[in-house]
């Protein structure tokens, strides 16, 4: 069985702490850092599911972090923010952040946020491997593969793939899909959906074609 590993990056001890032991009683592993170079020491040595990671701190700032992650990973990161600006919030979005949280918050709010976005992100206690003709799936690793050659795909396009995944062979609408992928609040227009599935197809060479449109509906993966 593999326990999920949560990466908390705050310079609050006390409300660090309180996360920890949150995370602790929900049963996942947890890994502390009090500022963005500890964080990403740690990052580099260890295997991080999922980062909540604070906006203002010491050496590097959320951001900084946010950008050296995305670098070499896609792991689903929730940034914690005092600030409720949308500027500030869309500059988040922009660094490659999933999900935000402002402060205060309750406990709860955020269990439920990182438990959301483990849930579609596809991150699970247990590793799978799965083959659709020349396409491969680690979801462990979130790594895809194309006729055995590693692919590099957005956290959104992974996860609209893991989505489809999920609900093989059934058609789903463009709302359905940005619920899932974008979540609720999101208010962009619903074409951003074809916009990444035109850009998926595209990535999974001759398996593109598995992802049909459905007319008058959206679209559906045929396995």
């Amino acid at each position: 069985m593999y326990q999920i590993n949560i990466l908390i990056v705050e310079d609050e001890e006390k409300l660090r702490k309180l996360i920890k032991k949150y995370l602790f009683l929900e049963g996942f592993h947890v890994h502390e850092a009090s500022n963005g170079v500890e964080a990403l020491k740690i990052f580099d040595t260890e295997t991080i599911d999922l980062v909540v990671l604070d906006v203002m701190m010491p050496f590097k700032n959320g951001y900084e972090v946010s950008k050296e992650i995305r670098k070499t990973s896609q792991v689903p990161i929730i940034m914690l923010t005092a600030r409720s600006a949308e500027d500030d919030k869309l500059q988040g979005f922009e660094v490659g952040i999933d999900d935000y949280v402002t402060k205060p918050f309750s406990t709860r709010e955020l269990m439920a946020r990182i438990k959301a976005l483990l849930k579609r992100t596809n991150v699970t206690s247990t590793n799978e491997k799965m083959q659709f003709g020349v396409l491969s799936i680690d979801t462990g690793a979130r790594r895809i593969l194309v006729d055995g050659e590693d692919m590099t795909f957005s956290p959104k396009e992974y996860d609209c793939l893991m989505y489809f995944v999920d609900n093989a062979n059934q058609a789903l609408s463009r709302e359905q899909i940005l619920n899932r992928v974008w979540g609720f609040d999101y208010f962009g227009d619903d074409r951003t959906v074809d916009t990444v599935i035109k850009r998926l197809r595209k990535k999974m060479g001759v398996e593109g074609d598995r992802i049909q449109t459905v007319r008058g509906v959206g679209y559906r993966f045929e396995v």
